[in-house]
């Protein structure tokens, strides 16, 4: 209900990775990356359960014996019955209680949206009698489910579901000001910009993770300053003096996405 896996991207891999759906859960452990260590951890806190933001497995596999990481992490998870689910792009993909919603509160933007919403979306409206609303989500997850539906495209855009998002602060700060707010803010050790363009900062567009492919959205919408990450050499010199980048680091832009979840499954549970 908070990030369907049908709002990750194409390349993804979200949704339930290791286990079985149906398993009575003991525990869960929120983590960036269900590496072996974390699967440790697990067992050590008697957890059958990780929430993971990326997947372990992104690329098919065709041994199972222990090579590398991700196989001797899968191999362990199965061992030990715990369940592993990555939450990624799909969880990027919402607006709310969404990655970029979450690093847009640290860093307090108003008047937030999606930076690029989500096109060709299929609206799926199902009739079940009273009794069964229940029993929806279960039968539409088993094959050969006998319900009635009707599928509508929706044409115009979906303004909650989309990549990046942009907002603006409650006043225009300068730059460097706005830097060292942001280093301390997201934690980390460094941030890689571009060249200073000599005017206040106010509106503000951000994409955890690898988000360069939103530049020229956020140029579009006038926005001062693109926060993201894994950004290479080159690809500064594509603000061509119309935005500051700043690239904050991978996992410093998406830290908080396990605070996020935990928020999440606790007001839930």
């Amino acid at each position: 209900n908070i990030a369907p896996v049908a709002y990750q991207e194409t390349y993804d891999n979200a949704g339930l990775i290791v286990g079985n759906a149906y398993t009575d859960l003991t525990g869960v452990l929120v983590c960036l990356d269900s590496i072996e260590n974390v699967v440790d951890e697990a067992i050590a806190k008697n957890c059958n359960l990780i929430i993971a933001h990326h997947p372990i497995i992104f690329k098919g596999l065709k041994r199972l014996n222990g090579k590398n990481y991700v196989e001797r992490t899968v191999i362990k998870a199965i061992k030990h019955d715990i369940a592993i689910y990555a939450i990624h792009t799909n969880l990027d993909n919402v607006y709310e209680n969404g990655v970029n919603t979450k690093i847009a509160e640290k860093l307090g933007l108003k008047n937030t949206h999606i930076l690029s919403p989500r096109q060709g979306l299929r609206k799926l409206s199902v009739l079940v009698g009273a009794t069964q609303a229940e029993q929806v989500k279960k039968a539409m997850f088993e094959a050969g489910a006998a319900i009635a539906h009707n599928i509508v495209a929706i044409e115009n855009n979906h303004h909650t579901v989309g990549a990046g998002l942009i907002g603006s602060l409650e006043q225009a700060v300068e730059e460097q000001d706005f830097l060292y707010f942001l280093k301390n803010t997201m934690k980390t050790g460094c941030v890689r910009h571009t060249h200073f363009l000599e005017k206040k900062i106010q509106k503000v567009a951000i994409c955890g993770g690898s988000g360069g492919f939103l530049l020229s959205q956020a140029i579009a919408q006038g926005a001062d300053i693109f926060i993201t990450a894994d950004y290479k050499y080159h690809e500064f010199f594509d603000a061509d003096g119309q935005i500051l980048i700043a690239d904050i680091g991978h996992y410093e832009s998406e830290q908080f996405t396990i605070e996020l979840i935990a928020e999440i499954i606790s007001k839930k549970f």
